[in-house]
């Protein structure tokens, strides 16, 4: 095939790909190339491969963006890859177009593994473009989409993962990643070594504000306007008058001498104490970081609760007035 008729039967492919979104409903900002390419991708579908022979491949966000390169020509720059999964994935998900993660529903939505594939009756759908019945299955299909996406709201639902803050008030955290770390924290951690404190604020890696105090943390002199900052749990161990700043590290982020000057400048106005602490699930994955942790801060291991590991050299977990 010669490179002019390449480029008409990719681009007559993405025309149809954006008149099936048009169809299902999605709204302008989501009618777009990036749009049409990630349903082909999720599809498998070349550009001189009919719509009957549409798949449902398990695929990640960067190959799509590889599908796109390869067999459309349409190559993004690597740092488009959130834009991929956040302006177009996202709302895929959301109209329940595309299923994450079903061979692990408990994988964070931001974990490198991640991967997702085209919903069965959204592909039994798909199939039929072009076709005499095309018209009538789109109707039948848009008839149960309210249902199929109630359905999977409430599966995503029962997957995540429960966390007590006092008593009769919970919040649900999404699964997996460091949320399963999150729990442990407030579990063993807190119950531990900040016993009867009250918890401030809880980060959630999908929503970032799963929980906050902000009248709380005002009557101890803080205001924070920029949660993009805050660590990923905050407690105010009422006894001693310390606010214990903890980081939940899986992935990146201990407590590091910047990241401890952010957080000391962030919560400047405390009339609390401030106590740093970086935590982890594991020896194993402490070891990665051992080398970035400040000296005046605390660390904590979830394999091993009971203890605490003091970089400090002076005292015990506690602040220093500095």
């Amino acid at each position: 095939m010669d490179k002019k008729k390449r480029i008409d039967t990719s681009e007559k492919k993405i025309k149809e790909a954006l008149k099936i979104l048009e169809a299902l409903g999605f709204p302008k900002q989501q009618i777009n190339e990036r749009s049409a390419l990630t349903l082909l991708s999720l599809l498998d579908l070349k550009p001189k491969d009919k719509w009957s022979s549409s798949r449902d491949p398990l695929i990640g966000i960067t190959p799509m963006m590889d599908f796109f390169a390869e067999h459309y020509k349409k190559k993004y720059a690597p740092n488009t890859r959130e834009t991929v999964r956040r302006q177009t994935v996202h709302q895929f998900i959301q109209a329940a177009l595309v299923v994450p993660n079903p061979d692990k529903p408990s994988r964070p939505t931001n974990s490198p593994k991640a991967v997702y594939q085209i919903e069965p009756s959204a592909l039994k759908l798909m199939r039929q473009f072009g076709k005499r019945d095309w018209r009538k299955c789109l109707k039948e299909y848009l008839c149960s989409v309210d249902t199929l996406i109630k359905l999977y709201a409430r599966e995503r639902d029962m997957q995540r993962i429960p966390v007590k803050i006092k008593k009769g008030e919970d919040i649900r955290l999404s699964p997996g990643g460091q949320n399963v770390l999150v729990k442990k924290i407030i579990d063993d951690f807190c119950s531990m070594f900040t016993p009867g404190g009250k918890i401030i604020y809880v980060g959630d890696t999908q929503k970032k504000w799963a929980y906050f105090d902000s009248d709380a943390l005002r009557v101890l002199g803080v205001e924070i306007e920029e949660h993009g900052k805050m660590p990923d749990v905050v407690v105010h161990y009422v006894k001693k008058n310390w606010l214990v700043l903890i980081e939940a590290v899986t992935s990146h982020g201990p407590v590091n001498p910047k990241r401890r000057q952010e957080l000391k400048e962030l919560f400047s106005g405390s009339k609390a104490g401030l106590v740093y602490v970086t935590t982890f699930l594991d020896r194993r994955t402490m070891l990665k970081y051992l080398a970035d942790i400040s000296w005046e801060t605390e660390v904590w291991v979830a394999e091993s609760p009971t203890h605490l590991i003091h970089f400090n050299g002076e005292r015990f977990l506690g602040p220093y007035e500095n």
